[in-house]
């Protein structure tokens, strides 16, 4: 049996609840799994049609936490066929008896931005000790194992496995002619699938849009995610003059999402290190290849993991709007954007799920 300890799971929508629901389906197949997750909207309707089994834990956040870890090792002590525990993150770790559960594998996933804290820092202090009761810290990605071992996780504890990205989905006729109207006639198709916040650097994004349409007049961007970004990205928008050429969607369901993917020509997120905020890793850049669409990304980051510079697309630096126009420019070039997204569709064979989990079970 494998159990999973996690503050993010579906149907929240995100990278790391993709992430952890991804790694919950993919174990199911190789024995069975018990899920011990945050409670959310919906989530009882969705617990209905998991493999495995779940637990849900509500209440003060604090609270919560004592109750998810002892609830764990209670149920572990009467189990006696568990073969690992995995946990989404420090916090998820950081209150479980450890003593109790020794002789079981841990595992704990580290993805950027929630160990990104000064070395000595209290918090820093607190992922630390956290991190060092785990036997597997798992890193998404080559650039968060460096930022691990800068602020003191020990290396030999480390090893880097990118996350798994499901199967495209079928999209249904009516999701194909939505995103058919939204895109129209448009050239080029361009989409971020993002929260509306500094990171993700939809404001240099609108600047390079504003300067394309010189060059593609019918120029269409579309924006998916909402966040606290939004009412200025707006604004920016209208001071631009590119309305008639920028759509932004709140966060919209699976089937849209997928249709306007799978109808785009490029995948647009030139991410920047904000404050301590840093994209670890893009598991959107692997969906967008999912459906045969190449990428643009960001330097500071986890990005290289996730985009084959050069082959499935570019690695720009987001904070230097030429760099990104350039590359925009050269994406479309001669058609290059039907090689990479062609690049793009057999670079993500290697992040299928199948794949992926036999990278955690080899540890184990």
């Amino acid at each position: 049996m494998f159990i999973l300890s996690t503050r993010n799971f579906p149907p929240d929508i995100g990278g790391m609840q993709n992430l952890m629901g991804g790694l919950a389906n993919a174990l199911t197949n190789h024995g069975p799994v018990k899920v011990f997750a945050d409670k959310s909207e919906n989530s009882e309707k969705y617990d209905e049609l998991l493999k495995s089994e779940i637990e849900r834990f509500g209440g003060i956040k604090l609270l919560r936490k004592y109750r998810k870890a002892n609830r764990i090792i209670d149920y572990v002590e009467n189990k006696k066929n568990v073969r690992s525990i995995f946990f989404d993150h420090w916090k998820s770790a950081e209150k479980i008896n450890f003593e109790k559960i020794k002789n079981i594998p841990t595992f704990c996933l580290i993805h950027s931005k929630e160990i990104n804290h000064l070395k000595g820092s209290a918090l820093n202090k607190r992922v630390l000790n956290s991190l060092n009761n785990i036997r597997y810290i798992i890193s998404n990605s080559k650039f968060t194992k460096k930022l691990a071992i800068t602020i003191g996780v020990p290396e030999k504890k480390i090893h880097v496995i990118n996350p798994g990205c499901d199967e495209p989905i079928e999209i249904q006729p009516v999701y194909e002619s939505k995103a058919t109207e939204l895109f129209k006639d448009s050239f080029p198709k361009i989409l971020t699938v993002a929260r509306l916040e500094k990171r993700k650097n939809h404001q240099n994004i609108l600047m390079c849009i504003k300067n394309l349409k010189i060059k593609f007049p019918n120029i269409k961007y579309i924006s998916i995610g909402d966040g606290e970004e939004k009412k200025s990205l707006l604004e920016l928008t209208k001071e631009l003059d590119i309305e008639k050429n920028v759509i932004f969607l709140n966060n919209t369901n699976q089937q849209l999402k997928g249709a306007l993917i799978k109808n785009s020509n490029l995948f647009l997120m030139p991410s920047i290190i904000y404050k301590k905020s840093v994209e670890g890793f893009g598991i959107s850049f692997v969906e967008a290849a999912s459906y045969g669409v190449g990428s643009i990304g960001g330097k500071d980051g986890g990005e290289e993991d996730a985009i084959k510079n050069g082959s499935t697309g570019f690695i720009c630096d987001g904070n230097n709007i030429n760099s990104i126009y350039e590359n925009i420019l050269n994406f479309f070039d001669n058609d290059n954007y039907k090689k990479f997204g062609s690049n793009a569709k057999i670079f993500y064979e290697n992040f299928k799920w199948k794949r992926i989990v036999k990278q955690y079970l080899s540890l184990i």
